[in-house]
């Protein structure tokens, strides 16, 4: 066959670079496990099996990644079928293909590259954990002012703040590893659509390549999307949490608030204004960050609304859009982690903004009502006024205002020392007395932080053991291999 020159130019081409670049060892473990499996099942005769795999032995890899299309074949997999023919020679050759398809092959090839992809956001994801657990065991006694509706609410704590974005990547690491276990599975034997007459074992491949365990349905194995889908989700809602969290840091990296400041090799300066500190590595992670949620968007889009049917018919378009899109997605929480691991908070700034803008009011209503009995509908009324008359009447000490207030409100009076009035509005005691599981107090985040500390060491181990697990599939499989 053929091929125009608008095609091969538009087209196979470039999908032909794609797939050197991301598929060519996956696809040559693919050939060697589907050769052991045939091997095994006496479905190819031993003789023949060894002249294939001699023929696989002698295939020059670097040599393949540094060729130019030239057209005379359709894509990498006739490309390393003609290199397997050459040999082995047509008859031995032709049977590598026996009970399989482009259609399973290539499912399969994504699967394998998808797990790759997924580990490796996985991994950066731990780096930022471990960067802002780091940050949160320094700062528990650190008091900050923090913000609902872009607003000064109530006093916090960086620890606080921080367990919370740690806890929210705790949640993307669970996604990520469910959809892990979704997407490593083996779709190989599943042929064009019906599998296949011929007594193959699916679970042995699935074995030598790392896999789990097998897909089912055999139509569902070459047309279904939604392991993708799963882990591209996943990656999504990641991105857009950080997002936040970035969005964030870069207001705290403003002169105007002063709270965070980025290690020298993370900043630039301007070309023309000299006292310029640009925060430049959090800007970029927030585009980079941006661009792959824009990836992850056309994701959804180009399989949305196609036949439930070969999703082959996409991918050769679809996979470069999903690489780029975790590569983009762990190059921007990479960069975030590593910008976070040398930053500094201003911690006397940030305690003299939480003690600023009667933000600690909440706890003097709550203390009213837990001392004084009262309702604390009643606690909040007269805090609000006794905000609105220290504003009327600066120079009028707090518990005269509060002895005036709560006699008009409720009809007694309510008599504190200056200091304890004081105390009670402070922003170190408005943290300490709130101890709630999940609250800001120094020893709730000590806790927090040491039960996000056993977190981060499983799912270390989970990294480790699921890479091992892939070494140890894949030197079976060479093993195996040199048997025949």
């Amino acid at each position: 066959m053929t091929f125009s020159p608008d095609y091969v130019r538009l087209v196979l081409n470039e999908n032909f670079e794609d797939a050197k670049a991301e598929f060519l060892s996956p696809l040559m473990a693919i050939h060697y496990a589907h050769l052991v499996m045939l091997a095994d099942q006496k479905i190819v005769a031993l003789d023949e099996a060894r002249a294939i795999r001699a023929a696989l032995d002698g295939i020059d890899v670097e040599a393949v990644r540094a060729i130019r299309y030239d057209g005379s074949y359709e894509d990498l997999f006739f490309y390393i079928d003609r290199l397997v023919v050459a040999g082995s020679g047509e008859n031995a050759a032709g049977r590598l293909h026996t009970a399989r398809s482009r259609n399973d092959i290539d499912m399969t090839m994504y699967r394998m590259q998808q797990r790759v992809l997924i580990l490796t956001i996985v991994e950066s994801t731990l780096a930022l954990r471990r960067a802002l657990l780091a940050l949160a065991g320094a700062h528990r006694e650190t008091v900050f002012a923090a913000h609902t509706h872009t607003q000064p609410a109530q006093p916090s704590t960086i620890a606080h703040y921080l367990l919370a974005v740690i806890e929210q990547l705790e949640r993307d690491a669970g996604r990520l590893k469910a959809a892990y276990a979704s997407t490593n599975q083996n779709p190989l034997g599943a042929c064009a659509i019906t599998g296949t007459g011929f007594p193959i074992d699916r679970h042995r491949t699935a074995e030598l390549l790392g896999f789990d365990g097998t897909t089912g349905n055999t139509y569902g194995s070459i047309a279904t999307v939604d392991y993708l889908l799963e882990s591209v989700s996943a990656a999504a809602v990641m991105l857009v949490g950080l997002g936040r969290v970035v969005q964030d840091l870069l207001l705290w990296c403003t002169a105007e608030f002063g709270y965070l400041r980025l290690a020298d090799g993370f900043v630039q300066c301007s070309s023309i204004m000299p006292q310029k500190r640009n925060p430049v590595a959090l800007e970029h992670a927030r585009a980079i960050g941006s661009k792959a949620l824009g990836q992850a968007t056309a994701v959804m889009l180009a399989v949305h609304n196609t036949p439930f049917g070969d999703i082959v018919d996409t991918e050769d378009d679809l996979q470069p859009l999903v690489w780029r899109l975790f590569r983009d997605a762990a190059r921007a929480v990479s960069l975030v982690a590593a910008a976070m691991e040398h930053a500094q908070f201003d911690v006397a700034r940030l305690a003299d903004r939480a003690a600023t803008g009667w933000i600690t009011l909440t706890e003097l209503a709550d203390t009213l009502a837990r001392d004084h009995g009262l309702p604390f509908t009643a606690g909040h009324t007269i805090a609000s006024k006794l905000m609105a008359a220290a504003r009327m009447s600066p120079a009028t000490p707090h518990a005269a205002l509060l002895r005036d207030i709560s006699q008009a409100v409720t009809g007694t009076a309510i008599v504190y020392e200056d200091a304890q009035l004081a105390e009670i509005l402070s922003p170190r005691h408005f943290v300490d007395v709130r101890q709630t599981q999940g609250g800001p107090a120094p020893s709730e985040t000590a806790r927090a932080i040491a039960a996000s500390m056993k977190l981060l060491a499983a799912d270390e181990r989970w990294l480790t053991d699921t890479r091992a697990k892939l070494a140890r599939a894949a030197e079976k499989l060479t093993d195996a291999a040199k048997r025949l």
